[in-house]
């Protein structure tokens, strides 16, 4: 079966490319995609085709590449022996941007989606556990005030956990009005509306000059790191989170040294032991069951969706004006 899909040909050239999709063997699931959501920094990263050598960013990318890794749509057809699931079910998979695909029901990322949670919030799964994995490990405490700087999709999910945990404070810093304003909305107890480096008064303000317990660099740009260690109270924490294609250009202060930082990088679902038990199916059907509640909201932040056949425009016009848009998509349904 006809299947399309987007690929990235070479640096900075997207399309669609017609695919094959296999009947489905035994155990497996043939889905019609409905939705797939962009992961923005990651997506924008791999178009651009710009890295350090040595990182894994250098090594993964490879023309062509098939970009994406959330995807809602609907079970057409099951193999057999593929238990637990019927044809007609709202499923998520970690699958790239593409109409149709055949995979295994009993994938550790591929799960049914409750009634209660349209497509547009289920969507997001994938990026919530990641954003979730960050904020598990920082083990905040009743009372705790957290900066997030970097209100892109996986800014915008911390935020939202963190005021599912209640925490006294949440500061949110971008440099673009849209995304603080979407984040005020979600949860966010105040906004700087600037550069990271410029934001310690506003910090200090919000936390009675103590600084921030946690501050959660989620932007993958260099020159944001040392900016975001001068934001953390002593004995504070940073939780690196935005994937830099660039490490080369991130550099430690004394703040680490000199007031006792704790700094962390959190990557996709990868928990230590103590927190191990959280898999990704975990912390996905928990970001489910809190849109189910009403504690988070994610579908209005899907502030751009594009046809299949728009992708050249759409990772264009993102790479130029990334931040005018909180979550973008593309639509299959009328694939």
């Amino acid at each position: 079966m006809d299947a399309r899909a987007v690929v990235f040909t070479a640096p900075k050239q997207a399309e669609v490319q017609s695919l094959s999709a296999a009947e489905p063997g035994a155990g497996e699931a043939l889905v019609a995609a409905n939705l797939t959501l962009m992961s923005m920094g990651t997506e924008i990263i791999c178009y651009k085709g710009e890295s350090d050598p040595g990182t894994h960013w250098h090594g993964w990318v490879r023309y062509p590449f098939y970009p994406g890794y959330s995807s809602v749509g609907r079970i057409v057809q099951l193999g057999e022996g593929a238990e637990g699931f019927s044809v007609g079910d709202r499923v998520f998979h970690t699958m790239g941007h593409r109409g149709l695909y055949t995979t295994r029901v009993d994938s550790g990322t591929f799960l049914r989606i409750p009634d209660a949670v349209s497509d547009e919030d289920a969507v997001w799964a994938k990026l919530a556990t990641i954003a979730q994995t960050g904020v598990r490990q920082t083990e905040h405490h009743m009372g705790d005030a957290a900066v997030v700087i970097g209100l892109g999709p996986v800014g915008q999910l911390s935020v939202q956990y963190l005021r599912v945990l209640g925490l006294k404070e949440i500061l949110a810093i971008d440099m673009n009005e849209a995304r603080l304003e979407a984040a005020l909305a979600h949860g966010a107890t105040a906004a700087f509306h600037g550069r990271s480096g410029d934001a310690e008064p506003f910090v200090r303000g919000h936390t009675g000059g103590e600084l921030a317990d946690a501050v959660y660099d989620v932007t993958g740009f260099a020159d944001v790191f040392p900016t975001a260690l001068k934001l953390a109270r002593r004995f504070g924490t940073v939780v690196v989170q935005g994937d830099c294609p660039h490490p080369s250009r991130q550099h430690l202060t004394h703040d680490v040294l000199t007031r006792q930082l704790r700094v962390f990088g959190s990557h996709n679902e990868n928990l230590p032991p103590k927190h191990a038990r959280w898999s990704f199916r975990r912390q996905a059907e928990l970001f489910y069951t809190y849109v189910e509640r009403g504690q988070m909201r994610l579908r209005d932040l899907i502030t751009r969706c594009f046809s299949p056949d728009e992708a050249q425009e759409a990772y264009a016009s993102l790479t130029q004006e990334r931040g005018g848009a909180v979550g973008a998509a593309f639509e299959w349904r009328a694939e």
